[in-house]
C-alpha cells in the first residue's frame, strides 16, 4: 500500500512538472490582434502614415479634439509601462495622456487613451478615445479610429506607427 501511494505521488508530481513547463502563449506578431498585451505598446512610436478606410480623404476635419488627421503624420508617441504617455505633433504641440489596452469582447482589443491636463488625475477623467488595434509587430502597428458614417456603419482613420 505504501509503495502504491509513493508511485501515485511521483506520477502526480511529474504531471504538475510537465504541465508547468508547457507553453500556452499565442503569438500575435504580424497578425490582427485579438488580444494584445500592453507591453507591445511600450516605447517611442512615430506615426508614419494616415490613411482612410471607407472614408473620403479630407472628410474628417478633426481627430482627438486636436487637429486634422494629417497633422499627426510625423507625431511622436512616448508610452511607458505605467500607462503614462505623451504625444507631440510636428508643430511642437504636446499632449499628456494616460493609455491602456481594452479587451472589449465583441468589439475586440482596443488601444484607449485619455487626455490629461495640468492637475488632472486619470481616474477622474471620464472621456477618452478608443482605437481598434490592427496589425502589430515588434516594430510597427496600425490603429484604426472608427468614424460613424451614414447608414449606421463606420469608416476608419488608419494610423500606421513605427517604433523608434
Amino acid at each position: 500500500m505504501k509503495k502504491l501511494l509513493q508511485t501515485s505521488l511521483a506520477i502526480l508530481a511529474l504531471t504538475f512538472i510537465f504541465s508547468a513547463c508547457s507553453s500556452t502563449k499565442t503569438a500575435t506578431s504580424g497578425t490582427s490582434a485579438s488580444s494584445v498585451s500592453r507591453g507591445k505598446f511600450v516605447g517611442t512610436w512615430t506615426v508614419t502614415n494616415v490613411s482612410y478606410d471607407g472614408l473620403v480623404e479630407g472628410s474628417v476635419q478633426n481627430v482627438f479634439d486636436q487637429a486634422a488627421p494629417s497633422a499627426f503624420v510625423g507625431s511622436t508617441w512616448k508610452l511607458t509601462n505605467s500607462g503614462n504617455g505623451v504625444y507631440t505633433l510636428t508643430n511642437g504641440q504636446s499632449q499628456t495622456i494616460f493609455w491602456s489596452v481594452y479587451n472589449g469582447g465583441a468589439t475586440g482589443t482596443q488601444f484607449q487613451f485619455k487626455k490629461l491636463y495640468e492637475g488632472d488625475k486619470a481616474k477622474n477623467v471620464q472621456e477618452g478615445y478608443r482605437l481598434d488595434i490592427g496589425t502589430t509587430t515588434d516594430n510597427s502597428m496600425t490603429l484604426r479610429s472608427p468614424v460613424a458614417i451614414g447608414g449606421g456603419g463606420n469608416g476608419y482613420v488608419v494610423y500606421t506607427f513605427t517604433k523608434q
